[in-house]
């Protein structure tokens, strides 16, 4: 399957628009920390940063309730 579930911060405020339709769309990115041991046994710490879109209603919720800094678990398709 093509499941995915993010949890980090948003990097910036969300970008929101609308399709030709009115179909309303929200852009954002996700940084996500995660560690890993290195080779030589010492811990490490590395950010993903992800760019996530969402649609409709969930695009109107993103904008109005989110902004840089807030805390989100996002799950969805890849």
């Amino acid at each position: 399957m093509n499941s995915v579930q993010i949890l980090g911060n948003l990097t910036r405020d969300p970008q929101i628009r609308a399709t030709k339709t009115g179909r309303a769309v929200a852009s954002f990115s996700v940084a996500v920390n995660r560690t890993y041991v290195s080779p030589s046994g010492e811990q490490k710490e590395i950010t993903d940063f992800i760019n996530v879109v969402a649609w409709g209603n969930t695009a109107e919720a993103v904008g109005n309730q989110l902004k840089k800094g807030s805390r989100v678990f996002v799950e969805g398709r890849y």
